[in-house]
């Protein structure tokens, strides 16, 4: 089940009532001279299947609490008038739980669950065919996507979706279609990438609502801002980074190119957040966006975004020093530069122990530094 904030776990304060179980009295018993409730109010019962920790029910309340109570008070004329409205919510709590919660719903967040972790050591992470995951990555798109329509409110769900398409796009459709594709077929690549991200993105601002009731046009504005919160960027980057390769896609549509100032305000957002989410994905994603910028850049700035993320990836991912060389030392013309990132890239270990995780997207960067490398000289005509 789903907690408050729309993610699977143990509901917090707030928690949906419909899940809710209260005793609606305060009963009470003699335990040496002092009146203390029996069973407190708000007191709920846990039923399998709702997945809290350690037996509580997650997002379905919170576990009984009681006291016990003697045989003489359990009799007692007065006890049994008190005690009927207990004993009727007690007969019909799994009732009214499995109305709430049914199994069918279960399986479906198991499932969904499941099958929504695509990200950093999963098994299409480690993979090191990426035919194999271009074949398999769609009917996973598609059964998520029919899952959540069953799951209007499950978050992971909706990142899961917005991290598939945009990597989909990227790695299948427009890598591809950069590095040699006829034109007929790189502009048929393209067209369809972009409607990919522009999936990712609905699905990511989607998931932005439901955790934290901020919706687009929130975001636009410092208190929709503020609202956001660390466990929000996963979310945040996979919204953001898909939309800017929508408008990278398609530099002449005006209406999504003014969106970059928007864009902006959510990369500064998510990396006051967490600037080192996903081994510094925001800082290499930075290198790329930040000439866009209203206010432009500078290479010193890119510069320390590239070294920063360098040191938080630790050597595990590549795809960093791919970028780097051509959004900053190729246009630098800056050819041993450009060389040396490139060719490190190519001679990386992707199946040393601790790259394994990151298996598949430091393939596809070799992929791309080898391509870079053999045709450098589209970059340095002289």
């Amino acid at each position: 089940m789903l907690g408050v904030d729309g993610r699977t776990g143990n509901a917090g304060a707030g928690e949906p009532a419909d899940c809710r179980l209260e005793s609606g009295k305060k009963h009470h018993r003699e335990h040496d001279g002092d009146e203390r409730p029996a069973l407190e109010r708000g007191a709920c019962w846990s039923f399998p299947g709702c997945f809290g920790r350690s037996g509580n029910v997650g997002g379905c309340g919170r576990r009984v609490q009681s006291d016990s109570l003697s045989l003489q008070r359990l009799t007692s004329r007065a006890a049994s008038i008190s005690l009927s409205p207990i004993l009727r919510a007690i007969k019909f709590a799994p009732l009214l739980l499995l109305l709430a919660c049914s199994p069918k719903r279960f399986a479906l967040n198991h499932v969904a669950d499941a099958i929504a972790d695509t990200g950093e050591g999963s098994a299409f992470a480690r993979e090191d065919d990426p035919e194999l995951v271009r074949d398999a990555v769609p009917f996973a798109l598609k059964t998520m996507e029919t899952l959540s329509d069953e799951l209007d409110d499950h978050v992971a769900l909706r990142l899961g979706l917005a991290r598939g398409f945009t990597q989909y796009a990227y790695a299948f459709l427009q890598q591809p279609a950069e590095l040699g594709a006829p034109r007929d077929q790189a502009q048929a690549a393209m067209l369809r990438a972009r409607r990919m991200y522009l999936r990712a993105r609905d699905y990511g601002a989607e998931g932005l609502k439901l955790a934290r009731g901020v919706g687009l046009q929130e975001l636009r504005t410092p208190a929709g801002l503020s609202r956001l919160q660390k466990d929000d960027v996963p979310l945040l980057y996979w919204t953001l980074a898909s939309w800017a390769a929508a408008i990278a896609a398609n530099k002449r549509d005006l209406e999504l190119v003014g969106d970059v100032p928007l864009i902006a305000s959510l990369l500064d957002r998510a990396l006051q957040l967490d600037e080192a989410y996903d081994h510094g994905a925001l800082h290499e994603f930075a290198i790329t966006f930040d000439p866009a910028r209203p206010e432009g850049t500078t290479p010193q700035r890119q510069r320390q975004h590239f070294d920063r993320v360098r040191e938080l990836s630790r050597g595990e991912k590549i795809s960093p020093l791919v970028t780097y060389a051509e959004a900053v030392s190729g246009p630098a013309q800056n050819k041993r530069e450009y060389e040396g990132l490139l060719k490190e890239a190519a001679s990386f270990d992707v199946d040393q122990p601790k790259a394994r995780n990151n298996r598949l997207v430091n393939v596809l960067a070799q992929r791309r530094a080898r391509y870079l490398l053999a045709h450098e000289d589209d970059v340095f005509p002289d």
